[in-house]
Protein backbone atom coordinates (compact mmCIF):
# COMPACT_ATOMS: atom_id res chain seq x y z
CA UNK A 1 0.00 0.00 0.00
CA UNK A 2 2.87 2.20 1.18
CA UNK A 3 4.05 1.57 -2.64
CA UNK A 4 1.38 2.49 -4.42
CA UNK A 5 0.99 5.94 -2.48
CA UNK A 6 4.10 6.47 -3.21
CA UNK A 7 3.96 6.16 -6.96
CA UNK A 8 0.52 8.03 -6.85
CA UNK A 9 2.50 11.14 -4.83
CA UNK A 10 5.34 10.77 -7.55
CA UNK A 11 2.59 11.32 -10.44
CA UNK A 12 0.92 13.88 -8.89
CA UNK A 13 4.31 16.42 -8.29
CA UNK A 14 4.87 15.25 -12.55
CA UNK A 15 1.07 16.49 -13.18
CA UNK A 16 1.82 19.88 -11.27
CA UNK A 17 5.05 20.57 -12.78
CA UNK A 18 3.38 20.04 -16.10
CA UNK A 19 0.50 21.80 -15.63
CA UNK A 20 2.85 24.49 -14.43
CA UNK A 21 5.31 24.33 -17.86
CA UNK A 22 1.82 24.51 -19.33
CA UNK A 23 0.89 27.64 -17.71
CA UNK A 24 3.63 29.19 -17.81
CA UNK A 25 4.31 28.75 -22.28
CA UNK A 26 6.89 25.74 -21.56
CA UNK A 27 8.33 27.35 -24.43
CA UNK A 28 12.44 28.94 -24.18
CA UNK A 29 12.49 32.80 -25.24
CA UNK A 30 12.88 33.71 -28.45
CA UNK A 31 15.49 35.71 -30.62
CA UNK A 32 14.79 35.80 -34.71
CA UNK A 33 18.03 37.70 -36.44
CA UNK A 34 17.61 38.61 -40.28
CA UNK A 35 21.37 37.85 -41.14
CA UNK A 36 23.20 34.89 -40.93
CA UNK A 37 26.35 37.00 -39.95
CA UNK A 38 25.01 38.46 -37.11
CA UNK A 39 22.92 34.63 -36.54
CA UNK A 40 26.75 33.57 -35.67
CA UNK A 41 27.50 36.68 -33.55
CA UNK A 42 24.18 36.49 -31.16
CA UNK A 43 24.58 32.44 -31.58
CA UNK A 44 27.79 33.16 -29.68
CA UNK A 45 26.50 35.63 -27.02
CA UNK A 46 22.79 33.84 -26.19
CA UNK A 47 24.56 30.72 -25.70
CA UNK A 48 21.73 28.38 -24.65
CA UNK A 49 19.99 30.89 -23.22
CA UNK A 50 17.43 31.58 -25.79
CA UNK A 51 16.48 30.08 -29.03
CA UNK A 52 18.05 31.49 -32.17
CA UNK A 53 16.57 31.60 -35.29
CA UNK A 54 18.71 32.55 -38.33
CA UNK A 55 16.47 33.73 -40.96
CA UNK A 56 19.31 34.05 -44.33
CA UNK A 57 20.44 30.55 -45.38
CA UNK A 58 24.02 30.49 -45.89
CA UNK A 59 25.38 31.31 -49.09
CA UNK A 60 22.41 34.40 -50.00
CA UNK A 61 22.04 37.79 -50.87
CA UNK A 62 21.10 39.66 -48.01
CA UNK A 63 19.71 42.53 -49.52
CA UNK A 64 17.47 40.22 -52.09
CA UNK A 65 16.45 37.19 -49.68
CA UNK A 66 12.71 36.77 -48.17
CA UNK A 67 10.84 34.70 -45.58
CA UNK A 68 8.16 32.00 -46.02
CA UNK A 69 4.87 32.94 -44.46
CA UNK A 70 6.18 30.11 -41.05
CA UNK A 71 9.31 32.83 -40.80
CA UNK A 72 6.98 35.99 -41.11
CA UNK A 73 5.03 34.58 -38.08
CA UNK A 74 8.47 33.79 -36.02
CA UNK A 75 9.72 37.21 -36.34
CA UNK A 76 6.27 38.51 -35.19
CA UNK A 77 6.70 36.50 -32.35
CA UNK A 78 9.87 37.07 -31.16
CA UNK A 79 10.88 38.42 -27.88
CA UNK A 80 13.34 40.25 -29.76
CA UNK A 81 14.17 40.76 -32.92
CA UNK A 82 17.69 41.27 -34.15
CA UNK A 83 18.78 42.94 -37.70
CA UNK A 84 20.87 44.81 -39.69
CA UNK A 85 19.53 47.90 -40.44
CA UNK A 86 20.62 50.71 -42.80
CA UNK A 87 18.40 49.54 -45.39
CA UNK A 88 20.31 46.06 -45.78
CA UNK A 89 17.50 43.77 -45.93
CA UNK A 90 15.24 44.96 -48.91
CA UNK A 91 13.38 41.45 -48.80
CA UNK A 92 12.52 41.13 -45.15
CA UNK A 93 12.31 45.17 -43.41
CA UNK A 94 8.84 44.97 -43.94
CA UNK A 95 8.18 42.29 -42.37
CA UNK A 96 10.15 43.54 -39.58
CA UNK A 97 8.79 46.88 -39.40
CA UNK A 98 5.32 45.08 -39.01
CA UNK A 99 6.68 43.07 -35.76
CA UNK A 100 8.15 46.30 -34.68
CA UNK A 101 4.49 48.10 -34.80
CA UNK A 102 3.12 45.38 -32.85
CA UNK A 103 4.98 45.86 -30.10
CA UNK A 104 8.17 43.40 -30.84
CA UNK A 105 11.71 44.94 -29.32
CA UNK A 106 14.30 45.48 -32.67
CA UNK A 107 17.55 46.15 -32.64
CA UNK A 108 18.92 47.64 -35.98
CA UNK A 109 22.61 47.19 -35.26
CA UNK A 110 24.65 48.33 -37.82
CA UNK A 111 23.20 51.75 -36.36
CA UNK A 112 24.83 51.81 -33.17
CA UNK A 113 28.17 50.39 -34.33
CA UNK A 114 29.57 53.67 -35.32
CA UNK A 115 28.02 53.71 -39.11
CA UNK A 116 29.98 55.73 -41.86
CA UNK A 117 28.72 56.65 -45.36
CA UNK A 118 29.41 55.84 -48.43
CA UNK A 119 31.60 58.04 -50.11
CA UNK A 120 31.45 57.38 -53.87
CA UNK A 121 29.36 57.03 -56.73
CA UNK A 122 25.65 57.32 -57.20
CA UNK A 123 25.90 56.07 -52.80
CA UNK A 124 27.56 59.29 -51.86
CA UNK A 125 26.21 60.17 -48.85
CA UNK A 126 24.16 57.19 -48.00
CA UNK A 127 24.59 55.67 -44.78
CA UNK A 128 26.40 52.48 -45.43
CA UNK A 129 25.40 49.27 -44.31
CA UNK A 130 28.48 47.05 -44.39
CA UNK A 131 29.69 47.39 -40.72
CA UNK A 132 31.15 43.80 -40.24
CA UNK A 133 33.24 44.40 -42.75
CA UNK A 134 35.55 45.82 -39.91
CA UNK A 135 35.67 43.63 -36.59
CA UNK A 136 36.46 46.65 -34.56
CA UNK A 137 33.07 47.52 -35.07
CA UNK A 138 31.34 43.88 -34.47
CA UNK A 139 33.08 43.99 -31.36
CA UNK A 140 31.18 46.98 -30.23
CA UNK A 141 28.13 45.38 -31.69
CA UNK A 142 28.48 41.83 -29.41
CA UNK A 143 28.34 44.45 -26.77
CA UNK A 144 24.78 45.95 -28.00
CA UNK A 145 23.47 42.56 -28.74
CA UNK A 146 23.99 41.42 -25.22
CA UNK A 147 22.59 44.45 -23.69
CA UNK A 148 19.29 43.86 -25.92
CA UNK A 149 18.94 40.34 -25.01
CA UNK A 150 19.51 40.96 -21.12
CA UNK A 151 17.29 43.89 -20.92
CA UNK A 152 14.25 42.37 -23.15
CA UNK A 153 13.93 39.03 -23.05
CA UNK A 154 12.58 37.84 -20.18
CA UNK A 155 14.30 34.41 -18.58
CA UNK A 156 17.94 34.63 -19.74
CA UNK A 157 20.64 34.73 -17.28
CA UNK A 158 22.22 37.64 -17.57
CA UNK A 159 25.44 37.01 -16.35
CA UNK A 160 25.34 34.24 -18.31
CA UNK A 161 25.30 36.17 -21.68
CA UNK A 162 27.05 38.95 -20.13
CA UNK A 163 30.22 36.06 -19.99
CA UNK A 164 29.40 34.63 -23.25
CA UNK A 165 29.42 38.27 -25.18
CA UNK A 166 33.07 38.77 -23.18
CA UNK A 167 34.64 36.04 -24.32
CA UNK A 168 33.39 36.04 -27.97
CA UNK A 169 34.09 40.09 -28.02
CA UNK A 170 37.71 39.02 -26.81
CA UNK A 171 38.04 36.21 -30.38
CA UNK A 172 36.78 39.30 -32.06
CA UNK A 173 39.29 41.58 -30.97
CA UNK A 174 42.36 39.15 -31.25
CA UNK A 175 41.02 38.34 -35.01
CA UNK A 176 40.76 42.58 -35.61
CA UNK A 177 45.02 42.54 -34.09
CA UNK A 178 45.51 39.70 -36.91
CA UNK A 179 43.79 41.19 -39.53
CA UNK A 180 45.68 44.12 -38.99
CA UNK A 181 49.25 42.04 -38.80
CA UNK A 182 48.31 40.37 -42.46
CA UNK A 183 47.30 43.47 -44.05
CA UNK A 184 51.23 45.26 -42.96
CA UNK A 185 52.48 42.77 -44.79
CA UNK A 186 50.74 44.33 -48.33
CA UNK A 187 52.97 47.91 -48.81
CA UNK A 188 51.11 50.79 -49.12
CA UNK A 189 51.03 51.50 -52.68
CA UNK A 190 49.27 48.39 -53.57
CA UNK A 191 46.22 49.05 -50.58
CA UNK A 192 43.60 49.27 -53.20
CA UNK A 193 40.10 47.77 -53.84
CA UNK A 194 37.82 47.36 -56.18
CA UNK A 195 34.85 44.78 -55.37
CA UNK A 196 31.72 43.88 -57.38
CA UNK A 197 29.98 46.36 -55.62
CA UNK A 198 30.48 49.04 -52.35
CA UNK A 199 30.64 46.11 -49.78
CA UNK A 200 34.28 47.62 -48.01
CA UNK A 201 34.41 50.58 -47.15
CA UNK A 202 34.65 50.02 -43.71
CA UNK A 203 37.14 47.47 -43.78
CA UNK A 204 39.01 49.89 -46.11
CA UNK A 205 38.87 52.26 -43.39
CA UNK A 206 39.98 50.33 -40.47
CA UNK A 207 43.09 48.86 -42.44
CA UNK A 208 44.19 51.78 -44.76
CA UNK A 209 42.84 51.22 -47.97
CA UNK A 210 41.56 53.50 -51.11
CA UNK A 211 38.31 51.74 -52.73
CA UNK A 212 39.17 52.73 -56.37
CA UNK A 213 35.68 51.59 -57.50
CA UNK A 214 33.16 49.18 -57.88
CA UNK A 215 32.11 47.06 -60.74
CA UNK A 216 28.25 47.80 -59.47
CA UNK A 217 28.35 51.36 -58.05
CA UNK A 218 25.89 50.91 -56.16
CA UNK A 219 26.07 49.78 -52.01
CA UNK A 220 23.22 46.66 -53.65
CA UNK A 221 23.59 44.05 -55.61
CA UNK A 222 19.85 44.84 -56.96
CA UNK A 223 21.43 47.40 -59.29
CA UNK A 224 23.44 47.50 -62.35
CA UNK A 225 26.33 48.89 -64.04
CA UNK A 226 25.83 51.34 -67.59
CA UNK A 227 28.29 50.91 -70.26
CA UNK A 228 29.99 54.23 -69.03
CA UNK A 229 30.45 52.85 -65.51
CA UNK A 230 32.02 49.81 -66.54
CA UNK A 231 34.55 52.50 -68.84
CA UNK A 232 34.93 54.55 -65.88
CA UNK A 233 36.26 51.94 -63.56
CA UNK A 234 38.32 50.37 -66.44
CA UNK A 235 40.04 53.85 -66.57
CA UNK A 236 40.60 53.87 -62.64
CA UNK A 237 41.77 50.34 -63.11
CA UNK A 238 44.35 51.29 -65.63
CA UNK A 239 45.34 53.86 -63.72
CA UNK A 240 45.80 52.72 -60.19
CA UNK A 241 47.35 49.24 -61.26
CA UNK A 242 45.40 47.44 -59.71
CA UNK A 243 46.08 43.71 -59.41
CA UNK A 244 42.54 42.38 -58.23
CA UNK A 245 39.12 42.44 -58.90
CA UNK A 246 37.13 41.30 -56.08
CA UNK A 247 34.16 39.49 -55.96
CA UNK A 248 31.57 37.98 -53.75
CA UNK A 249 31.17 34.54 -54.06
CA UNK A 250 27.56 34.23 -53.57
CA UNK A 251 26.94 36.18 -56.53
CA UNK A 252 28.38 34.96 -60.46
CA UNK A 253 31.59 37.15 -60.83
CA UNK A 254 30.83 37.45 -64.82
CA UNK A 255 30.45 41.76 -64.91
CA UNK A 256 33.98 41.19 -63.18
CA UNK A 257 35.48 38.95 -65.86
CA UNK A 258 33.87 41.76 -67.97
CA UNK A 259 35.65 44.03 -66.66
CA UNK A 260 38.90 42.51 -66.34
CA UNK A 261 39.17 42.33 -69.72
CA UNK A 262 38.05 45.40 -70.87
CA UNK A 263 40.59 47.32 -68.52
CA UNK A 264 43.16 45.65 -71.07
CA UNK A 265 45.73 45.10 -68.15
CA UNK A 266 46.02 41.61 -66.07
CA UNK A 267 43.60 41.73 -63.49
CA UNK A 268 42.54 38.46 -61.84
CA UNK A 269 38.93 37.93 -60.40
CA UNK A 270 39.29 36.78 -56.55
CA UNK A 271 35.81 35.38 -54.70
CA UNK A 272 35.33 36.70 -51.00
CA UNK A 273 32.57 35.48 -48.72
CA UNK A 274 31.63 39.41 -48.37
CA UNK A 275 27.83 39.49 -47.45
CA UNK A 276 26.88 35.74 -46.19
CA UNK A 277 28.43 32.97 -44.60
CA UNK A 278 28.84 30.16 -46.48
CA UNK A 279 28.41 26.40 -46.54
CA UNK A 280 31.67 25.63 -48.97
CA UNK A 281 34.67 24.19 -46.72
CA UNK A 282 37.19 25.58 -45.78
CA UNK A 283 35.84 29.36 -46.18
CA UNK A 284 32.89 31.09 -43.93
CA UNK A 285 30.97 28.64 -41.72
CA UNK A 286 31.41 31.49 -38.73
CA UNK A 287 31.93 34.83 -38.90
CA UNK A 288 35.54 34.65 -37.60
CA UNK A 289 36.43 31.76 -40.53
CA UNK A 290 34.52 34.41 -43.05
CA UNK A 291 37.08 37.19 -41.83
CA UNK A 292 40.37 35.04 -41.98
CA UNK A 293 39.53 33.38 -45.30
CA UNK A 294 38.55 37.19 -46.55
CA UNK A 295 41.64 38.83 -45.16
CA UNK A 296 43.97 36.06 -46.66
CA UNK A 297 42.59 36.04 -50.09
CA UNK A 298 43.10 40.03 -50.38
CA UNK A 299 46.45 40.04 -49.08
CA UNK A 300 47.08 37.48 -51.26
CA UNK A 301 45.34 39.35 -54.15
CA UNK A 302 47.22 42.27 -54.21
CA UNK A 303 50.36 40.64 -53.01
CA UNK A 304 50.26 39.15 -56.37
CA UNK A 305 50.88 35.27 -54.85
Amino acid sequence: MNALLRVLAALAVTTAAAAGCASSGGSAPSVVVTTNILGDVTRAVVGGEAEVTVLMKPDSDPHSFGVSAQEAARIEAADLIVYNGLGLEEGVLRNVEAAERAGVPALAVAEGAGPITFTADETAGQPDPHFWTDPARVAKAVDLIAEQVVARVDGVDADAVRAAAAAYREQVEQLDAWVGQQIATVPAGARRLVTNHHVFGYFAQRYGFEVVGAVIPSGTTLASPSASDLKSLSDAIRRTGVKAIFADSSQPDRLAQVLASEAGVDVEVVPLFSESLSRRTPGAATYLDMVRSNTKAIVDGLSGR
